[in-house]
């Protein structure tokens, strides 16, 4: 079986989710169109930067002769690490980013003329 192509991609569903349920949330809780514009537009931005943020890449250079075993063993270990790494600091930057958007929707209120 050849390889699986989703559509739309995980990333934009993802996207598409937050921009989603944002939306929601502030209209059940009585904001204006034009907030609740700028406010998804804030989070989905912020967020896609994020994403495109968390692509580590790196290479590293193995001793010659070394056994597939132990290459191996190595590989899962680093690969082990970087997802613990990941997982993280994902959980910090959606906390950050969380309180950007609410600090700039605070702003965006406080200076717009209506």
């Amino acid at each position: 079986m050849g390889e699986l192509l989703e559509f739309p991609s995980q990333r934009a569903q993802g996207l598409a989710y937050l921009d989603r349920e944002l939306r929601k949330l502030l209209a059940a809780r009585g904001a204006d169109q034009a907030l609740i514009d700028f406010a998804a537009s804030q989070l989905t931005g912020i967020y896609a930067e994020l994403s495109e943020s968390e692509h580590y890449s790196f290479a590293i250079e193995l001793p010659a002769g070394l056994p597939e075993a132990e290459r191996d063993a190595l590989y899962r270990q680093i690969n082990d690490g970087l997802a613990g790494l990941r997982r993280e600091n994902h959980a910090l930057m959606i906390r950050l980013v969380a309180r950007l958007v609410l600090t700039e929707l605070r702003l965006f209120q406080h200076e717009r003329p209506d």
